[in-house]
């Protein structure tokens, strides 16, 4: 997640035409207009109707009114743990992680059937010192991939034709995505929401992606190696440009300080950064929030880490991979919000859904000690996970706790639960209280060293916000 470090005031505001106001109760909002076709894979598990759910306390009960009929546990938030499936080849699982008190990242999908065909993938990090991050960050989500679905123009089949049109059709994405946070501001606020954005059109063996702020786009071949398709919009970023190392500059005290986001207050220039990678060998294209690179930030060890869950059972599907992710980042200490989506682009002959068949070990369970950060304090326990009117349904799975780490001046975190409870799958189970919001200097593990390749912007101590994870 991330904080403001600047005056809101003092930063030039988004041009109108990329920052439409929301629309008047009752009007028909400009994203929806000129797109009345049935997009594949637009139901989302943010958008499911309310089912009766087991009570993970004791079992028996179901939820009534955000309370088992039974013993009375509190439901869970519905934003804690979601996991999305549009296709058999795409998907993904947002977490809140350890030490967070609410889940500010968001993801949204949409996939044709078959693989290789057309997917859509969009994951947005709200900034954690703002108001409402939570809630903006799944409408920039949602805003930006009502534009992504929509069909490309071809250009006659020809390949600059069909990258200029996707490099529009992002930019578009990323000014719908802006003015969806924009429409959650409340007048006046001075901690006005914001968030990350990270987008990916993957058109048969082409994907276009783009990118702004610190949330990260990765091709990761089976062949090994990898690379990140994303550029940081951050500190780190910007030190690393200069020639310090890696390491040093993403777990330093200005790591997470974004330099671009998406808000009322965001910089004037919100271009995404884009990249056109030919996908000509099976892999996996994964966007993911700084939950989970803040542990394995190199593609190549993001690849190692896949390569050793599928040799411990791991389906090579994106659903459990992704599960697997989130659970390893949770063991490495939790300490933001993790979302993770994926596509699989499989070899010629390769039968994804074939790949369920194999014994599944499950994800990883965060552990009972939980690695303390340098730097890092113990504070009280957070207040219980804001709702969300338009989430409404528990996904499978084992909710795992996760967390943000702003940068910056951030609040002291609390130490995570001493113990996580086992639930059945699809159960949801006992949400402990979590936590306050940790600071910046506990923020992550030391991640690897990885190259990338970054634009310098100049003063690290410009407009920067603290990046939420």
């Amino acid at each position: 997640m991330s904080e403001h470090n600047v005056d809101p005031a003092s930063l030039p505001q988004p041009e109108a035409a990329a920052t439409p106001a929301p629309p008047a109760e009752g009007e028909e909002s400009p994203l929806d207009i000129g797109w009345t076709g049935v997009v594949p894979g637009a139901a989302s598990s943010y958008d499911a109707t309310p089912v009766a759910v087991r009570c993970g306390t004791c079992g028996e009960g179901v939820y009534t009114d955000g309370y088992c009929d039974q013993c009375g546990a509190k439901e869970p938030n519905p934003r804690d743990h979601l996991e999305e499936n549009v296709a058999v080849w795409v998907g993904g699982v947002s977490d809140i992680g350890r030490r967070h008190s609410r889940n500010e990242d968001a993801l949204a999908l949409a996939a044709q059937d078959d693989p290789v065909s057309w997917a859509v993938l969009v994951v947005c990090d709200g900034v954690s010192n703002t108001t409402d991050s939570d809630i903006a960050s799944l409408a920039a989500a949602r805003a930006a991939r009502t534009v992504l679905e929509q069909p490309l123009s071809s250009g006659m089949g020809v390949a600059a034709a069909a990258q200029a049109a996707a490099t529009k059709r992002l930019g578009e994405a990323v000014a719908a995505a802006n003015g969806a946070v924009i429409g959650k501001t409340k007048q006046g606020d001075e901690h006005s929401p914001s968030c990350t954005f990270t987008g990916a059109i993957v058109d048969g063996r082409t994907a276009y992606v783009a990118n702004v702020g610190d949330s990260r786009i990765y091709w990761l071949p089976d062949s090994g190696g990898g690379e990140q398709l994303s550029i940081d919009d951050s500190v780190a970023a910007e030190q690393i440009a200069s020639g310090i190392e890696r390491k040093v500059a993403e777990t330093g005290p200005m790591a997470h300080s974004i330099t671009r986001w998406l808000g009322i207050d965001a910089p004037d220039n919100l271009t995404p950064h884009t990249r056109t990678i030919q996908l000509s060998e099976p892999g996996w294209l994964m966007l993911c929030t700084d939950g989970l690179w803040n542990y394995c930030s190199e593609a190549s060890a993001l690849h190692d880490k896949i390569v050793e869950f599928q040799a411990n059972g791991t389906p090579a599907q994106p659903l459990p991979l992704a599960r697997a992710l989130v659970g390893f980042a949770n063991n490495a200490g939790g300490a933001d919000n993790i979302t993770v989506a994926l596509a699989r682009i499989p070899a010629d002959g390769e039968d994804i859904a074939a790949a369920g068949a194999v014994l599944q070990a499950p994800a990883p369970e965060a552990t009972a000690e939980v690695p303390q950060v340098p730097g890092e304090t113990s504070d009280a326990t957070a207040p219980d996970p804001a709702g969300v009117t338009d989430a409404s349904t528990q996904a499978p799975g084992i909710p795992a706790e996760e967390s943000g780490t702003p940068a910056g001046p951030v609040e002291a975190p609390a130490e995570a639960p001493a113990e996580t409870p086992a639930q059945a799958p699809g159960i949801p189970g006992e949400q402990p209280s979590i936590p306050a919001e940790q600071t910046a200097a506990g923020a992550a593990a030391p991640p690897t060293g990885e190259t990338q390749d970054t634009e310098s912007a100049g003063d690290l101590a410009g407009s920067a916000h603290t990046e939420k994870g």
